[in-house]
């Protein structure tokens, strides 16, 4: 098997789990915060952009879809953007 997809099943398992942790996690801590902590999980460490606080605030409004699609335009992953706009509005 290629180290390509071997790297590829591997940080595909990772998003499944951390979405899967996401959407399991308490409303009470769901806000914008938690979307851009969860941005700033897959860039491992690094501080997430205006464009993902931009994205995490539309998604807090309700408009999941447009969160969703800022995020991916930013870069992030579309199952870290989806698991991101789900806890921004709650």
């Amino acid at each position: 098997m290629r180290m390509s997809t071997r790297i590829a099943g591997v940080l595909t398992g990772l998003t499944l789990a951390l979405g899967g942790a996401a959407f399991a996690a308490p409303a009470a801590h769901a806000d914008v915060t938690a979307c851009i902590n969860q941005v700033e999980r897959e860039l491992q460490g690094g501080e997430a952009p205006d464009s993902v606080r931009m994205a995490c605030y539309v998604g807090l409004t309700g408009d999941h879809e447009q969160c969703v699609s800022g995020l991916t335009a930013a870069g992030v992953t579309n199952g870290t953007s989806v698991s991101a706009c789900r806890v921004a509005p709650e």
